[in-house]
């Protein structure tokens, strides 16, 4: 068990034509969840960014999306469903998610990695569109 100090969660858009949204978009992990917003017109299509939580933040609101408030641990990542949640502004916007990997204390003590291996790649069966019509979730394994 290692405490949870910083979650590095890499974003990637797919570039087709209305991927990209203005809703919002959360992280599960460790029984919590994380709103992913930065400085930035977040979420365009072809967008590739990574969002870092707790230690070195830089999202917004970092003081209320830190992992470190309260003490989260490695422990809690596997024991908790990891995934990424989308909700659109109303019932026609829709998001695109072409990759996601979330890493909990990397370069640190007590390393983890998420994915979904089903969205690795390029093609247009490893992307999902998420939306009120589509499903709003993406389940995340550790590799």
């Amino acid at each position: 068990m290692t405490d949870i100090t910083k979650l590095s969660v890499q974003l990637y858009t797919a570039s087709d034509a209305g991927a990209g949204t203005d809703g919002f978009v959360y992280i599960g992990i460790a029984g919590r969840e994380f709103h992913v917003d930065a400085s930035r017109n977040d979420f365009e299509a072809g967008d590739q960014f990574t969002y870092i939580f707790g230690d070195g933040a830089n999202v917004l609101d970092d003081a209320r999306n830190d992992p470190r408030l309260p003490r989260l641990d490695t422990d809690d990542a596997d024991r908790y469903p990891v995934y990424v949640r989308f909700s659109g502004k109303d019932n026609d916007d829709d998001w695109c998610l072409e990759g996601v990997t979330v890493t909990v204390n990397p370069g640190g003590s007590g390393t983890r990695t998420y994915d979904n291996p089903r969205l690795v790649g390029t093609g247009n069966d490893q992307k999902i569109w998420l939306g009120k019509r589509f499903g709003n979730t993406v389940q995340l394994r550790r590799v």
